[in-house]
C-alpha cells in the first residue's frame, strides 16, 4: 500500500494559542478546514488525548467526504497529533492519515510545520492521495485566511 507524505511550513501573525485553536476547535474548523471551495457542513471535536472528531467536507460538486479520528497528543499550544480516517458515502474506511502539526513562536507570530502521511488502497484513495499536496496546500492557506483580523 503507498504512503503519500506531505511537509508544510507556514507563518502566522498571530499567536500559537490562536492557531492552535484553529486546529482544535470546531468553532473554527468548520470555516477553514478543506481545500479550496470545500464546505463544512458538520463538525465535532472533543480535543483531549484520546478525544474523537468528526466532520463531513463537501465538495463544490456536492460530494459529501466524512472524516474521523482521535487527538493522539495534544501539547498546546505547541503540538497536535491527530489519527483520522476517510470514509466513503457508505462508511469504508478509503484512506488513513496521522497529522502531526508543531507550533513555534516566531517573530511575534507562529510557524506552523504540519507532517501528514496517508495511505489507501483502492481506487478512491489513490485519487485522494494524488491531490493531497495541493489539497493541504490550500487547506493550509484557507487557514491563513480565517486568522487575518476581520475574518
Amino acid at each position: 500500500m503507498k504512503e503519500t507524505v506531505v511537509r508544510l511550513t507556514r507563518s502566522f501573525p498571530v499567536s500559537r494559542e490562536k492557531v492552535f485553536a484553529a486546529w482544535t476547535e470546531a468553532q473554527h474548523l468548520s470555516h477553514w478546514f478543506g481545500p479550496r471551495g470545500f464546505t463544512i457542513h458538520s463538525c465535532e471535536t472533543d480535543p483531549r488525548p484520546g478525544g474523537s472528531f468528526r466532520l463531513c467536507m463537501r465538495s463544490p460538486q456536492g460530494q459529501d467526504y466524512w472524516v474521523r479520528g482521535v487527538f493522539r497528543e495534544l501539547q498546546p499550544p505547541e503540538r497536535l497529533v491527530i489519527a483520522c480516517t476517510a470514509d466513503d458515502e457508505k462508511g469504508v474506511p478509503q484512506l488513513e492519515e496521522v497529522i502531526d502539526v508543531t507550533f513555534a513562536e516566531r517573530d511575534g507570530g507562529t510557524e506552523l510545520r504540519l507532517h501528514a502521511a496517508a495511505r489507501g488502497a483502492s481506487p478512491k484513495a489513490a485519487r485522494m492521495l494524488e491531490g493531497m499536496q495541493t489539497g493541504w496546500a490550500q487547506t493550509v492557506a484557507r487557514l491563513d485566511a480565517h486568522l487575518k483580523p476581520g475574518s
